[in-house]
């Protein structure tokens, strides 16, 4: 019998908050940087998504603010974030980390997608010992982040990642379960047998309504 799996975007999903904004917000406040210039960044980005940008235009564009920094470094930062952030409580969304405990428990593989990079996702994946974690890859040279994606992890490679990982594991997809909270989730939803849809997205509880799919309220924090 083939083996199945239970794939969980993060942000919004998993976890109550955008990782990647809440990290960037972390990280320069660590490094003693001017609340303003945090908000530079994000009203660069609420001009780009006015603008008509998608999800992973925008995303491409906001891995520019980590240019030139260490990789290392944002690795250790990003566990210290996860701590404060954990011990400040009500990071994860509990039913649906309760669902990722169950699957697990019932020996499900747990992969966890997301448009956010490393620093941020591996110690979430750590503290929920997910099996498999697919996330954007900034691109590194010498040790650092150049600032530049190839490929945001966002969309329909999410949906990708999927096939690739049922490929590389022998999954029955028809009998995984796939979490999602956002529109752009849609094509890793429909790629298993058993979508759930986190929150009030209106495309997403359309199809949910319309095909039937199981839904979970919205986080709050």
């Amino acid at each position: 019998m083939a083996r199945r799996a239970a794939f969980f975007d993060v942000d919004g999903t998993l976890i109550t908050v955008t990782s990647l904004f809440r990290f960037l917000a972390h990280d320069m406040a660590a490094r003693g940087e001017p609340r303003r210039r945090y908000d530079d960044v994000m009203a660069a980005l609420a001009r780009m998504k006015a603008a008509g940008a998608g999800r992973e235009e925008s995303n491409r564009a906001f891995y520019a603010a980590f240019r030139g920094r260490p990789v290392a470094e944002l690795a250790a930062e990003g566990a210290r974030w996860f701590a404060e952030e954990n011990a400040a409580g009500g990071l994860f969304h509990p039913h649906v980390l309760a669902r990722l405990r169950a699957h697990a428990a019932a020996g499900e593989l747990i992969v966890l997608l997301s448009g956010s990079f490393a620093p941020c996702v591996a110690p979430i994946a750590e503290h929920v010992a997910a099996d498999v974690v697919v996330c954007t890859e900034p691109e590194q040279v010498g040790g650092r982040y150049t600032g530049a994606v190839d490929r945001p992890m966002v969309g329909a490679r999410k949906a990708q990642a999927i096939h690739d990982v049922a490929v590389a594991h022998g999954l029955d997809l028809a009998g995984c379960h796939s979490y999602g909270d956002d529109a752009s989730d849609l094509a890793a939803l429909a790629a298993v047998g058993s979508p759930v849809v986190v929150g009030d997205d209106l495309v997403l509880t359309a199809h949910a309504h319309r095909h039937g799919w199981a839904r979970v309220p919205s986080p709050t924090r």
